[in-house]
């Protein structure tokens, strides 16, 4: 059973920062990125940044390049968002998403954590 933990959510001022961490259950061995996603209340899930894992590739959205930084650490299985200048629009539901497999490639999802960004 694949698992995804994901951690670092919270409420924060506008201009704040926060650190979203994910980390992958040992059972994966192949992975090929890990990315974080979000979905405000009414809107559908987007891309917020992917990295990939064997040669630490990154791509943002647009909204967050310059003040969110994707990072990874193979060893620990773990993806990290860090998060700076933080605007109300920011605030969603996070999610964590991990691609695996060499032939058969899957998607696995961690369950959510919440940001929120007061004005």
């Amino acid at each position: 059973q694949v698992q995804l933990v994901e951690s670092g959510g919270g409420l924060v001022q506008a201009g704040g920062s926060l650190r979203l961490s994910c980390a992958a259950s040992r059972n994966i061995f192949v992975i090929n990125a890990m990315g974080w996603y979000r979905q405000a209340p009414g809107k559908q899930r987007e891309l917020v940044a992917v990295i990939t894992a064997g040669n630490g590739l990154a791509n943002y959205a647009d909204s967050v390049k310059g003040r969110f930084t994707i990072s990874r650490d193979n060893a620990q299985k773990t993806v990290y968002l860090q998060m700076n200048s933080l605007k109300p629009e920011d605030t969603a539901v996070y999610y964590c998403k991990v691609t695996v497999g060499s032939i058969v490639v899957s998607d696995y999802w961690g369950q959510g954590t919440q940001v929120t960004v007061s004005s």
